[in-house]
């Protein structure tokens, strides 16, 4: 590639100049994942419990379904610590777990169907039984009783059970077939595009794409290029707003590196706010990845940011302020890599 600054179109003026980045959280506080959500939480923890109670139930009164799993079971993992039985069995662990099963044997593929995130399923169980719980006996007192207060309330938590599962849904997106591509990782508002410190790129400078999600955006991470994954590295940290400059080096993230076959290094990075305080990344290290494939999500309003060398030549396609959809937005493209051809869907 050209050792070229990045260009701006016409209609996208270049980003006013802004101080560096305090330095971002040390990679020696790095953590390697256990788990596709390496921070826990209730809801994830009620679904580990859930899968242990439900293994010793097959074990005890379906041995014959054990065995036959067990015969489809795929791949190799030497001292595996996970109990594996079926498919999804790995929902929470795929990336640390060599099992893996064919397509035909997944009898609960069914489930990425439901135009729902599979990461935010028990939420969506959760919330629904919670708010069931509240809002039937309010709704049958209101019912009975009448009187708008009743109303009002039922209404209210209606609207919250509608909210709490519409943050976990799942839209099909229009991929682009551009080679010279990179599309957006995630849904949201760009608010950053700069250079910035960024230790393991060329300089130790990256040039960044900063995206802030509210909690109305689709919350689903995207791969923003065809590459391979090198790294996957959890930071601990603060839950400060998103909108924050400081959220960037202080809050709890995690960072996957990606590697293009022509050697080009990329970073995206999710970062918790105020609200989310879950990150969820299920990508295995050394696993190839396409353009717009699903690949984690952040679990309530929180800030995505795709990092690339500085001295790559490339032309922006959005400017700050512009909303941005996760795999169907391009971001910028890569000047002399070819031209679009079409469009699939994923």
């Amino acid at each position: 590639m050209p050792n070229a600054a990045p260009s701006f179109p016409s209609q996208n003026p270049p980003p006013r100049a802004v101080q560096a980045d305090p330095p971002v959280p040390p990679l020696e506080e790095a953590r390697s994942l256990d788990s596709v959500q390496p921070g826990g939480g209730f809801c994830f923890g009620l679904e580990a419990a859930w899968g242990r109670w439900r293994r010793r139930w097959l074990r005890r009164i379906r041995p014959g379904y054990v065995t036959r799993m067990e015969k489809a079971r795929q791949g190799r993992c030497e001292r595996c610590p996970h109990d594996v039985i079926d498919a999804r069995d790995l929902k929470l662990v795929r990336n640390g777990c060599g099992y893996w099963f064919r397509e035909e044997d997944d009898r609960f593929r069914w489930r990425s169907q439901l135009r729902l995130a599979r990461a935010g399923l028990a939420e969506v169980v959760f919330s629904s039984v919670l708010c069931l719980a509240v809002g039937l006996p309010l709704g049958l007192a209101a019912t009975v009783q009448g009187g708008w207060p009743l109303w009002l309330a039922t209404a209210v938590v209606a609207g919250l059970w509608f909210q709490l599962v519409w943050f976990f849904r799942d839209p099909p997106r229009a991929i682009p077939d551009d080679p010279s591509a990179l599309v957006s990782p995630s849904d949201g508002v760009v608010t950053h595009l700069d250079e910035v410190d960024a230790k393991g790129f060329p300089g130790d400078r990256a040039f960044r794409v900063s995206i802030y999600l509210s909690p109305f955006d689709v919350h689903l991470n995207r791969i923003p290029r065809d590459a391979k994954v090198v790294s996957v590295r959890y930071f601990r940290g603060r839950f400060l707003n998103a909108r924050r400059p400081d959220c960037v080096q202080r809050n709890e993230q995690l960072w996957t590196d990606f590697v293009e076959p022509n050697g080009r290094p990329l970073r995206v990075k999710q970062i918790s706010g105020a609200l989310a305080r879950r990150l969820v990344c299920w990508l295995k290290l050394d696993e190839q990845v396409r353009m717009g494939d699903r690949y984690g999500m952040i679990k309530y309003g929180s800030r995505t940011e795709v990092l690339l060398p500085t001295q790559e030549a490339l032309e922006l396609a959005v400017r700050v302020g512009q909303r941005v959809n996760a795999g169907s937005t391009v971001l910028l493209r890569f000047t002399g890599n070819g031209d679009g051809r079409g469009e699939r869907r994923a």
